[in-house]
């Protein structure tokens, strides 16, 4: 049986924290998604990184890779270039380091796609996303959580209109009695 999960690889445990923010939002907006954290280099130990990525690839599973890595972002086009699932580069120093950290992570050769997504919960988003053009459950629960964030808006702009409206007309109120003095 094939099961549809995210796999976070994460460069090392330091960024830990950062990768969990995935999982909390799958969970907060009630994604079914199965997550797995594995920490692989690119750098440090290449040889458990393809070995890991022929064990997924063997799997059958559908699979989205969220890869986590600091400096140097080796870790991700190693890995969209040994396998077929989709990877989406989601570094945890991106605001720190700026365009090199982009450079790193988005100027891989020809062949090797892969996607930057700067904040964990766009990832995820963008994961489950991916994952629901074959799973109906998912896309339902995509679009209702689609369907969420457009009645946010609207309940947001109606209680900021009603407070406006009724701050502008106590505003005329005290004016009127001002001039009434």
């Amino acid at each position: 049986m094939t099961t549809e999960k995210i796999v976070i690889l994460l460069g090392s445990t330091s960024d830990l924290s950062f990768a969990h923010r995935v999982e909390d939002f799958l969970r907060e907006a009630r994604f079914p998604v199965k997550c797995e954290y594995r920490v692989s280099s690119a750098h440090r130990n290449p040889e458990k990184l393809l070995n890991d990525l022929k064990d997924y690839e063997q799997s059958g599973d559908k699979i989205v890779f969220i890869t986590v890595a600091g400096l140097s972002d080796a870790l991700s086009g190693v890995v969209a270039g040994n396998s077929k699932y989709p990877v989406i580069a989601c570094p945890p120093d991106i605001e720190k380091h700026g365009f090199s950290k982009v450079f790193s992570s988005m100027m891989t050769p020809k062949s090797v796609a892969v996607s930057l997504v700067s904040s964990p919960e766009n990832a995820a988003l963008a994961a489950v996303k991916i994952l629901a053009l074959s799973n109906s459950v998912f896309k339902n629960r995509v679009s209702k959580y689609i369907d969420e964030m457009r009645n946010a808006v609207e309940k947001a702009d109606s209680e900021v209109k009603g407070k406006e409206t009724h701050e502008r007309e106590r505003e005329h109120i005290e004016q009127r009695t001002r001039d009434a003095r």
